[in-house]
């Protein structure tokens, strides 16, 4: 009797929608799944085959799989994401959360200090690798800043030493995300509730114990949705890789997404190309699970 009641209900709910909504969720269903969902998945029966873009593509198995594991590149690449998703990760987490907690609380003029810090995620990663390849160049500005403060023996040509190409990369890349880390924090802390921080702080302790047992409990949510982001953002970061270095030199800088790029639109060996399309998003998925996990099991 319950079934059938719920069944009822549900047909008269159905009713009740009008059909202009049903065409204006469609639509949109429709593109997302012609535009997004059908070249994800075209991904994986590509990563199978051998393919140039022109004709029919040749099935070789997992063969593309096997020859990237082989391949001295792709393993460089791999461990270069893993330093850029820890360098890219842990610096634009505790540089904004640092910023937003210290431009919180209301004082003169804080509103021009976020602005200036979030500006620029204005910029494309594109213009924002250009400008920071002039600031790296051996007479910009900060080989010239480090012979002004005494320190000429650290000038150094930043892009064009493998030791150190990846991190002045990294550096850009941060100083661009910190911004928009810090927004999302202030926008948590807002969401916190403050009568518990004074409970605390009648109690007797240190603004340290009220921000760890008191503030980051209820940034659960928000530390959530920057993970999520910062994985993401860290295996698909391309173009200000490609503005500065292009992977190089020797391949020190290069990322998965740029060997990627480099293996289907330079060599057009898009089923090579699509195989590591698919370790990427392997890897953003092993990690974002892993944590939503984690994150449940801690809630419970």
């Amino acid at each position: 009797m319950t079934v059938a009641l719920s069944a009822v209900v549900r047909r008269r709910v159905r009713r009740r929608v009008p059909w202009p909504v049903w065409v204006f969720l469609l639509i949109p269903a429709a593109v997302e799944l012609g535009w997004v969902f059908w070249p994800g998945i075209n991904s994986f029966y590509l990563s199978l085959t051998k393919w140039n873009g022109l004709g029919a593509p040749l099935s070789v198995g997992t063969k593309n799989y096997t020859d990237l594991f082989a391949d001295d590149v792709f393993r460089q690449a791999l461990g270069n994401n893993v330093i850029w998703a820890i360098g890219f990760g842990g610096l634009s987490v505790a540089g904004g959360l640092a910023l937003a907690v210290a431009l919180n609380r209301p004082r003169r003029g804080v509103g021009i200090y976020r602005s200036a810090i979030y500006l620029p995620m204005v910029f494309s990663l594109a213009v924002t690798g250009l400008f920071w390849r002039v600031l790296y160049q051996p007479d910009g500005t900060i080989n010239a800043a480090l012979g002004l403060v005494g320190l000429k023996s650290w000038e150094h040509q930043w892009l064009a030493d493998p030791n150190t190409a990846l991190y002045a990369v990294l550096v850009a890349a941060v100083w661009r995300q910190v911004g928009y880390v810090m927004v999302l924090y202030l926008a948590g802390l807002k969401g916190c509730d403050p009568s518990l921080d004074d409970a605390a702080a009648v109690d007797g302790t240190t603004p340290w114990q009220r921000f760890r047992y008191v503030v980051w409990p209820q940034l659960r949510g928000v530390n959530t949705v920057i993970f999520a982001v910062t994985v993401i953002d860290s295996l698909r970061t391309f173009d200000i890789v490609w503005a500065m270095t292009q992977g190089g030199p020797y391949h020190s800088s290069e990322l998965l997404s740029t060997y990627m790029f480099e293996q289907g639109f330079t060599f057009l060996n898009l089923g090579y190309a699509s195989a590591i399309a698919v370790v990427i998003f392997a890897l953003a998925i092993l990690f974002i699970i892993t944590y939503l996990v984690r994150a449940t099991r801690q809630e419970d």
